[in-house]
């Protein structure tokens, strides 16, 4: 929970608000979506430093919450993450992966087309931005 509310206050501060799921999650929900949902984690040391999850939608899989500690992004953690969490997907039998991030978060989108991620699909929100979905295959 600590490492996902550190990482999404970067995004929080691009946006202009805190009230956006990853900040507001109570430690129960957390821990009930971790409960239903795969995902992967990085250790530097003892020190978590990364995490992401997803789920299986039939041959869909679903990333989420790709969480890389402030002081450790931009070295590569977010794509070994995605690399883990797809292998684990593949092998489960996924054959597609899905993700999303907001139309402002521009190293995210960056991230997610130099891993092969391809937008898929805009969606306009309440407040004016838009939720941007971005698809691979996986295989």
């Amino acid at each position: 929970m600590t490492l996902q509310r550190a990482a999404f206050v970067q995004e929080a501060l691009i946006y202009g608000t805190p009230n956006m799921p990853p900040l507001t999650q109570t430690l129960a929900e957390v821990e009930a979506e971790l409960q239903q949902n795969d995902g992967c984690v990085a250790h530097l040391g003892p020190r978590m430093v990364g995490a992401v999850r997803a789920r299986r939608d039939g041959d869909l899989l679903l990333i989420g919450r790709l969480a890389i500690a402030p002081d450790q992004q931009g070295h590569g953690i977010g794509s070994c993450l995605l690399d883990a969490v797809e292998a684990a997907g593949r092998d489960a039998g996924a054959t597609e992966a899905e993700l999303f991030t907001g139309s402002l978060s521009e190293a995210n989108l960056r991230l997610y087309e130099r891993e092969g991620y391809v937008e898929s699909e805009r969606v306009d929100g309440d407040d004016g931005i838009q939720q941007v979905f971005l698809r691979k295959r996986l295989g």
